[in-house]
């Protein structure tokens, strides 16, 4: 393909899964010469990181690839990856990246008449268990349980706890109240639903006390503790990995594949979370998932954003045999139910591609319009 033009735009929007917080994110709209026309998303997140993104894709990027002629998206992956080393070895450089090369798969896809999926061989999957990944926030025990429970009683198959965000609720904070919530949702849903929980960025505790929940959580049939201390305390995941015998998830402040490969080495980690709209995009996530699967380990996609991730991060899912579920949102939001004229839902508990190629949706320009600051 020959690339003619590439805009960058701004969104921010009001997420009720985030207690109404405003989040920020990056989308690019990358066109052909033909006049083929690919989206992708860098969740840059913060003001001053989008800003820097925009000025990368923009100023950058979209020159280098322009100027190359006729490139492949393996081509532009690595061109833009070379360009970049002095800066771009992961964080902000890696956002850019994201964005583009999630655009041109989408392009590829569109020209070859083709789902994504089928570039990357094909899907091992014809559907996914529905998680629903959400934030828990509300200001009692009992009002955080009703409110999951109403996720599986509209299909979700599971949920996954994100503990330590913005609002109201203090679980996470107090030990004791991440079992005494987990205990009351087991006997609120039963034995078969499965209860996965995330530590989250807002929480460190001790090793001691991450050994003491991780045994409790075990004892309550949870599915996975996920950064139960800060990524880079390895002695600690160890450590824990000894004591307790309960899947670890982590991977989410990873940037590159080579970030990954790192983490593989450490022995530390069952569940790789991993986002195509932050660590090298679809290119990088099917580089990862490859190192994933040569160790036996599950791989779960973080496409906790706009629809165009979702739709990306739902490709790749299916095509990978270490995938075993895929998490949505659970309430809804501008960017995933009017974003794009189909958008992702569940459908009897599960999660299936969308129709169409590339990565299977159509972007509404209007309301990218809308919601953009630039």
């Amino acid at each position: 393909m020959r690339l003619s033009a590439i805009a960058a735009h701004v969104l921010r929007y009001s997420d009720p899964n985030d207690a109404g917080n405003a989040r920020m994110t990056v989308l690019v709209r990358t066109e052909s010469s033909d006049g083929v026309v690919g989206w992708g998303e860098g969740i840059a997140m913060w003001p001053e990181a989008c800003k820097a993104t925009v000025t990368i894709i923009e100023e950058g990027f979209f020159p280098l690839l322009r100027d190359a002629g006729e490139i492949s998206v393996a081509q532009a992956w690595e061109l833009m990856r070379a360009h970049s080393w002095w800066y771009g070895e992961g964080g902000i450089a890696s956002f850019a990246l994201s964005a583009i090369d999630m655009s041109l798969w989408d392009i590829a896809g569109k020209e070859q008449g083709l789902p994504v999926s089928a570039l990357l061989g094909g899907t091992v999957h014809d559907s996914l268990p529905a998680t629903a990944s959400c934030h828990v926030n509300k200001a009692t025990l009992a009002e955080c349980v009703a409110e999951v429970e109403t996720y599986f009683d509209r299909g979700f198959r599971s949920v996954k706890l994100g503990l330590g965000k913005k609002g109201l609720s203090p679980i996470g904070q107090d030990p004791e109240q991440v079992v005494r919530f987990v205990a009351m949702l087991r006997r609120a849903l039963g034995s078969e639903a499965e209860i996965l929980v995330d530590i989250g960025n807002g929480i460190s505790w001790d090793l001691a006390t991450g050994i003491d929940v991780a045994r409790r959580l075990r004892d309550l049939q949870v599915g996975w503790i996920e950064e139960p201390f800060y990524p880079t305390r390895l002695d600690d995941y160890r450590a824990l990995r000894e004591a307790v015998d309960l899947p670890i998830a982590s991977g989410e402040r990873e940037w590159t594949v080579a970030g990954y490969e790192r983490l593989l080495a450490t022995g530390t980690v069952d569940v790789f979370g991993v986002d195509p709209a932050r660590a090298e995009g679809v290119t990088g996530f099917r580089a990862v998932d490859a190192l994933v699967r040569r160790h036996n380990r599950t791989i779960n996609a973080h496409a906790w954003s706009t629809a165009i991730t979702t739709a990306a991060s739902l490709q790749l899912s299916l095509c990978s045999p270490a995938a075993r579920l895929f998490e949505l949102k659970p309430h809804p939001v501008v960017v995933q139910t009017e974003l794009v004229d189909a958008p992702i839902v569940i459908a009897d508990g599960r999660v299936r591609q969308p129709q169409g190629p590339g990565l299977g949706i159509a972007v509404v320009e209007d309301v990218v319009k809308r919601l953009a600051l630039r």
